[in-house]
């Protein structure tokens, strides 16, 4: 069921740096005009039909979008009283009107310069003093009601936006996108076990994730980042690949692993997840995943990676993209969500879930 979008002509939607040759196709797709750039990422576009961010060819290229209800184009930094005019606005505008929280972040989160992460931190805590009891004690961004709607801001150099939306139409639920992972750890085996992470935050936007405990099917797990990941998380896993693990992972209680070519496993046991990281062909991955799904228990997810290596541009991808959506759902495999993740290059995270009539 897609997510109902405030009827707002004005948004601010993000786009990854590496999908920026493909902005004009983007706004194409979504009949959208761009009003300005703002940072690295953001873009304030005017549109006529809101749906088009999540039912659209566009809609995964978005790692976020946000209604603008509210702006105040500024410089905040030559802004005298910035924090206390912001807030009082942001009362002012909203106040009355139902909302589960209030999050605040920076218009780019990237910069070295930590002025705007501090100053939505400030503008937070000054609002939220203006705000309702059940508001202002909302402290867990991720404990939010992925289908209720949160008062979401962003603050840079070129002012503050602000909107309600929730956070699956939002696509986050944090402002601006995902939860960032660190990978900086020294037992940190590869960034993989940082994208498996936020792919799994992610997913709570859209349905439970795998209780600790359930059995995890990972193709293409060399050398082993997301596989420690699971681990550390309780999960069960069997993991495949035609290159070894990481030696930090022979023994490990929890994790068998089957040294040899997916193309060629036979498993006996049932699963309750299948997690697919797998170089090569995206086509040729999917196809091991639509095989493997018949060892799937019924509602069980799929984590897929599309890598697009070979599709050039906005037109291509997105055909790669319909042809492997196809072929997960010959096996009973619905598409729940796609997003494209802090982790993730030049490819994008799927998740799929597999329906009880599907055929074994």
């Amino acid at each position: 069921m897609l997510p109902t979008f405030p009827n707002t002509s004005h948004w601010l939607v993000r786009i990854s740096e590496v999908f920026g040759d493909c902005t004009a196709e983007i706004m194409a797709a979504l009949g959208a005009a761009v009003v300005r750039k703002l940072g690295t990422e953001y873009y304030l576009i005017s549109m006529g039909n809101p749906a088009l961010l999540m039912d659209s060819p566009a809609a995964m290229f978005l790692r976020w979008k946000m209604p603008v209800q509210h702006s105040w184009p500024c410089n905040p930094e030559q802004m005298p009283s910035f924090v206390e005019k912001a807030a009082q606005a942001l009362f002012q505008k909203f106040a009355g009107q139902e909302f589960q929280a209030i999050f605040m972040g920076p218009l780019d989160a990237g910069l070295a310069n930590p002025y705007y992460r501090k100053l939505a931190s400030n503008l937070r805590g000054r609002t939220l003093q203006l705000f309702p009891p059940q508001i202002a004690g909302f402290k867990e961004i991720e404990s939010q009601n992925s289908g209720v709607e949160t008062l979401f801001c962003l603050v840079g150099k070129e002012g503050l936006f602000a909107g309600r939306v929730t956070p699956r139409a939002a696509n986050g639920f944090y402002p601006g996108g995902t939860k960032f992972i660190s990978q900086a750890a020294s037992d940190t085996i590869s960034r993989a076990g940082a994208k498996i992470a936020e792919a799994l935050h992610y997913l709570l936007l859209n349905r439970s994730v795998p209780a600790a405990g359930k059995h995890w099917l990972e193709l293409g797990a060399s050398p082993g980042g997301m596989t420690s990941e699971l681990l550390k998380r309780d999960y069960r896993v069997t993991a495949v690949d035609r290159a070894p693990l990481d030696k930090r992972l022979d023994g490990v209680t929890k994790l068998q692993f089957i040294l040899g070519d997916v193309t060629e496993y036979r498993p006996k046991a049932i699963f309750d997840a299948l997690l697919c990281d797998m170089n090569g062909p995206a086509l040729e991955s999917i196809a091991q995943v639509k095989r493997l799904a018949a060892h799937l228990v019924n509602g069980g997810v799929v984590i897929f990676t599309l890598k697009t290596p070979g599709a050039v541009g906005f037109s291509e991808i997105n055909g790669l993209y319909n042809v492997v959506v196809q072929t997960a759902a010959e096996k009973g495999l619905k598409l729940v969500a796609k997003t494209h993740l802090t982790y993730n290059r030049l490819e994008f995270t799927l998740f799929f879930e597999k329906q009880s009539n599907s055929a074994a």
